[in-house]
């Protein structure tokens, strides 16, 4: 079968951000690019419950797909928000130490963030980092000049009209049910919803996000052993109620186990938000969990002492697509090519939570370089 002959030169499953990154970069390189989205709108799954925080790229280590991504990521993001005017604050960031235990934590980001070349990277004593946030208590802070918050769904909208002003498209209410490798290369992919169909195409991008091993399971021939164990790591956001915004900055703990910490940011609307923290579930229950406010309160007056009582409101929930468990630790992106499964033509993505909203249009440049030639 020629080129010419598929349908569709390629096929991304998954209309998140970094599904309609990958889209893009595809189509950049001239190709035809079909997505496939299970839901009737573009970012309903992680991309729609996250922090919308655009990462410096500090903690992640040296010469992974992580810090790599995060980087490149970040200097392709703001000149795209920029030229398709999609609103974004580089309000910078600080990571904090509120303990003696925490100096050495925040000494070893600070040589973590030099060895990944993230520019923009200041030490500041407390006295220095209290002038610039009168309301934060510290011993110290390190600060990412490049770090910040962007309407994420915005963006996506502009990676649609992208995708969409170069020939491909966006489908909506159709789900990936599976995918058969063809003779002389290639795919015949199935999807179902209201009008089930079935397309052939030369490349395939499985980047779906929670249901990335699942729709992986749907490809005859992709190895199962080589598909990672989904864990589910829940996330809740508390909001700040009665008084403005304590801080200009994002302002970060050390990191935790697995993740970033329960941070604080002020978004594009002036709203002050806490969170994620962080535990396992075994459902995709969005309910925030209003008893856990007792801990927020704890945890954020290590570096706002002067947060009230009663101010911390339930907002939303986050589930991130996790590939380690409780107390394991937190493994690379992975970015399976056919050097991995043995199949032509397709590039399946597990695990690309945080920093992958940031690292979305390097992801598609990854992806593009793998597999956007026969």
């Amino acid at each position: 079968m020629s080129v010419s002959a598929f349908d569709t030169e390629a096929v991304v499953v998954g209309a998140g951000a970094v599904g309609l990154a990958c889209a893009y970069a595809l189509a950049c390189e001239g190709l035809d690019v079909i997505v496939l989205e299970a839901e009737r709108a573009i970012g309903q799954g992680v991309s729609s419950r996250n922090s919308e925080v655009v990462h410096g790229g500090l903690y992640y280590p040296t010469g992974s797909w992580r810090a790599k991504l995060c980087v490149r990521g970040r200097r392709l993001l703001y000149p795209f928000l920029d030229a398709h005017k999609v609103a974004y604050d580089r309000c910078g960031k600080f990571v904090v130490a509120t303990s003696p235990e925490d100096l050495p934590r925040l000494e070893a980001i600070a040589r973590q963030a030099e060895l990944n070349d993230v520019e923009g990277m200041s030490w500041l004593e407390a006295a220095d980092a209290i002038a610039q946030e009168p309301e934060l208590a510290c011993l110290a802070a390190l600060c990412s000049r490049e770090s910040g918050v962007f309407d994420s769904h915005g963006y996506m909208l502009a990676l649609q009209g992208e995708i969409e002003d170069r020939g491909g498209a966006v489908a909506l209410g159709a789900p990936f049910e599976g995918a058969e490798p063809l003779p002389h290369g290639g795919f015949c992919v199935r999807t179902g919803g209201a009008e089930p169909a079935q397309l052939t195409t030369r490349r395939l991008v499985i980047s779906a996000g929670l249901n990335a091993q699942a729709c992986a399971r749907r490809i005859e021939g992709f190895p199962t052993q080589l598909i990672p164990v989904q864990y589910y790591g829940k996330g809740n956001y508390f909001l700040l109620q009665g008084r403005p915004a304590p801080f200009a900055r994002l302002v970060y703990p050390t990191p935790i186990p697995g993740a970033l910490g329960t941070h604080y940011r002020r978004d594009l609307g002036g709203q002050a938000r806490f969170g994620p923290d962080l535990h396992y579930v075994d459902t995709l229950d969005y309910r925030v969990e209003a008893e856990r406010a007792a801990e927020f309160y704890a945890y954020v007056r290590r570096f706002w002492p002067g947060l009230p009582d009663g101010s911390l409101m339930p907002d939303y929930a986050g589930i991130r697509p996790k590939i380690h468990g409780p107390g394991e630790k937190q493994p690379d992106f992975r970015i399976d090519g056919p050097d991995a499964h043995g199949l032509d033509g397709l590039v399946a993505l597990f695990g690309i939570e945080s920093p992958g909203l940031t690292s979305s249009l390097a992801i598609g440049e990854e992806v593009a370089a793998r597999i956007s030639r026969p």
